[in-house]
């Protein structure tokens, strides 16, 4: 008894240490974890815009509200690519709400209660509220309606969405005051219209002397690392980037097997039988095929493809089984009944007059019955459409398909659907598109169909789904690093390693793989290092298997990441400097120059050139040649100029100035435009660059 007693003690603190071990395990990693909030972190912190974080739940509620209208738009769900283009907008919206707020705050922009009055019920009405209060028999907005809805509110309990919805218009008229302050502040001197008046219409002949880079080999140029890193110094701000992860993956593709194939064309045999004895079509097809059962009757020209080649169609009968890529489908007609619309296929060969003329028109209608009477005495007609029909129909030998009543021009339809019978028709009939022999291939015809489809689809099984797992893990269980992944790749003949540099955190595309986020989450985990292997990740039914082999930082790219592009900028730094030591000293014409320089110096004449347009016809854009040759007299030429693809000399022939313009407000107003649109962009832009951003979006979706 005493040993019970004891038992019965020890037991009591054993299970208070096993509740509390099992509370330290439960609760532990989110108290003490690397995202507990009592250390300081936040789990559900999305980002930080302006210094405000962003938790989970109030990026969701936007991003929730846009995924419903867009749904509502659409009339289905949104896939996964939409919605990461959903995050993408809630993101943006985020940042646009709370960083323009702060500009809104700075600048004292505000909306009175007076004003917020006025846009309701006063004498400036909000559009949103005159929309909802326009009475739609008159088409006049209705104020006393705006006034007898507010007293209603609290009886109708519609308080709470009337205060969203002035929230709305206020924000929308903080909004509108702030895009005037910047709008309202573009101006547009009598100085700058009449320059780009004069830049615009100011034409000049030139001759140019042009020598392309390409003319050097490469081989023949060698760059040091001291001439890359002036260069990007120079150039620095040519080479900012955002967040990169660079992978290289491998895909195993689940496909159907030789035996699925075999084991799925058995199915489909016995299916076929099934089908045919089954009394319950609908029922049939609800419970065989992925495609529920639709009972509407169709046209001929409404049917599956397959089926249009061998109509008319028997009640009762089965079909295929056809297949279209990887679905197969069976057809049952269930019932035959005629429709209140006829239905015909025809083929034609169209024969077009070459203009309006009586002549050509006479021309046009010879050449058709010729054509007509070929066919007759027994030419093919589709090789005869083929040979001279002059529409899309002439390679497919002229078959316009089935087709309803009120598809086609008049005079054709009632030609087509004027015959009893299949065959060529007598005569050649003249439409507005020229003149068409015709041949019915079917007669018109009010016969519809009722088609019960069994539609499936041809998957791996799960055995076949299987081995590739079993091939896909043993590539990610064996290669601890990016070395070993490229070796295991290679010792397998069926498998190709494809790469995908530097992928932003926010991607959905991963290379040529699409919804591949879970891969792009993976690359961008606090855990991940450069060298791993990731698991393996099912993805657009393939397994995928990656190694992270970069990292870029946002900021300024580093001189290594950028190497090849650097090298080929600085390689045509030299060959210009090259081209230009053997031009200097250079005397007499252009051609003169062309000629003793070698077969690599291009001469072209280039008339109607603008300053405006900055591109010599044949070379394109060289703004620096043409800004120096438009400073120049005529007969006077540039020196030798480092342009884009090569080294110029321009020649002014003669310039065509300007003509005088009288009044150049249409100008301004041009100017003023494209000015006003691009002022609110570059501002949001701004501020955007400004608000210190922390995006850890990938850490949740």
């Amino acid at each position: 008894m005493a040993l019970i007693n004891k038992i019965r003690e020890k037991s009591g603190w054993a299970v208070g240490a096993i509740a509390i071990g099992l509370g330290v395990f439960v609760v532990g990693g989110d108290l003490l974890g690397p995202n507990s909030r009592l250390l300081g972190n936040d789990a559900t912190t999305v980002g930080e815009i302006a210094g405000e974080k962003i938790d989970y739940q109030r990026f969701d509620m936007v991003f929730q509200q846009i995924k419903a209208q867009y749904e509502g738009q659409v009339q289905r769900a949104a896939t996964e690519s939409e919605m990461a283009m959903m995050r993408e907008q809630a993101w943006n919206q985020l940042i646009f709400q709370i960083a323009l707020q702060k500009e809104y705050d700075r600048l004292g922009i505000q909306v009175s209660e007076e004003e917020l009055a006025d846009m309701v019920q006063g004498n400036n009405i909000h559009p949103s509220v005159r929309q909802a209060f326009t009475n739609p028999q008159t088409g006049e907005f209705d104020r006393s309606q705006v006034v007898q809805y507010l007293q209603s509110l609290d009886q109708t309990g519609g308080r709470p969405m009337w205060v969203n919805f002035e929230q709305s218009i206020l924000n929308d008229r903080i909004q509108t005051k702030y895009s005037n302050l910047l709008t309202k502040s573009v101006y547009v001197t009598g100085a700058e219209a009449k320059k780009h008046f004069d830049a615009q219409n100011t034409i000049a002949d030139m001759k140019v002397l042009y020598i392309p880079y390409f003319s050097i080999a490469d081989s023949a140029v060698s760059v040091t690392d001291a001439q890359l890193k002036d260069y990007y110094n120079r150039n620095k701000e040519l080479y900012k980037v955002e967040d990169g992860r660079t992978l290289e993956f491998v895909t195993i593709p689940v496909a159907a097997s030789t035996d699925d194939m075999n084991y799925f064309q058995e199915e489909l045999k016995d299916l076929t039988e099934q089908f045919t004895a089954a009394t319950n079509d609908s029922a049939f097809v609800n419970t065989h095929s992925d495609v529920p059962y639709d009972g509407t009757y169709l046209h001929t020209a409404e049917l599956p493809e397959q089926l249009h080649k061998i109509a008319p169609l028997e009640e009762g009968k089965v079909y295929g089984p056809y297949n279209d890529g990887d679905t197969y489908a069976l057809y049952k007609i269930v019932d035959i009944k005629d429709g209140s619309v006829n239905t015909a296929r025809a083929s034609h060969i169209l024969i077009k007059p070459e203009n309006d003329t009586p002549e050509a028109k006479q021309a046009a209608l010879a050449k058709a019955k010729d054509i007509q009477a070929q066919i007759k005495n027994g030419a093919d007609f589709a090789a005869m459409a083929a040979q001279h029909g002059s529409d899309g129909t002439a390679s497919v030998g002229g078959d316009l398909g089935y087709f309803t009543e009120g598809r086609m021009v008049p005079a054709f339809e009632k030609a087509v659907f004027g015959a009893t019978a299949e065959g060529l028709l007598p005569a050649p009939v003249e439409t507005e598109y020229g003149y068409h022999i015709i041949k019915v291939t079917a007669p018109k015809s009010k016969r519809t169909y009722k088609v019960a489809a069994v539609q499936r689809s041809l998957d791996a099984s799960d055995a076949t789904r299987d081995q590739a797992y079993a091939m896909a893990d043993e590539l990610a269980g064996t290669s601890g690093s990016t070395q070993e992944f490229r070796e295991n790749v290679k010792k397998n003949e069926a498998l190709s390693v494809e790469e995908a540099p530097n992928v932003g955190k926010n991607n959905v595309l991963v290379g040529n793989l699409s919804n591949a986020r879970e891969l792009v989450r993976w690359a961008y985990s606090k855990d991940t290092s450069v060298g791993d292997v990731s698991p393996v990740f099912e993805i657009n039914d393939q397994y995928v298997i990656a190694t992270l082999t970069g990292k870029r930082e946002a900021g300024y790219a580093k001189l290594e990441d950028v190497k090849e592009e650097l090298t080929a900028a600085v390689r045509n730094e030299v060959k210009a400097q090259q081209i230009i030591a053997k031009l200097k000293g250079a005397t007499g014409s252009i051609d003169q120059i062309a000629a003793n320089y070698g077969p690599d110096a291009i001469v072209r004449d280039a008339a109607d050139v603008s300053l405006a347009s900055g591109a010599i016809p044949g070379l394109g854009l060289e703004p620096v040649a043409i800004g120096s040759a438009f400073g120049l007299k005529p007969g006077s030429r540039t020196a030798p100029i480092e342009g884009q693809g090569g080294v110029v000399i321009a020649e002014l022939v003669n310039v065509t100035k300007a003509p005088d313009a009288q009044d150049l407000s249409g100008v301004k107003a041009q100017l003023a435009n494209t000015r006003s649109s691009r002022v609110e962009s570059n501002a949001f832009e701004a501020i955007k660059e400004k608000a210190d951003i922390k995006d850890n979006r990938v850490r949740f979706f």
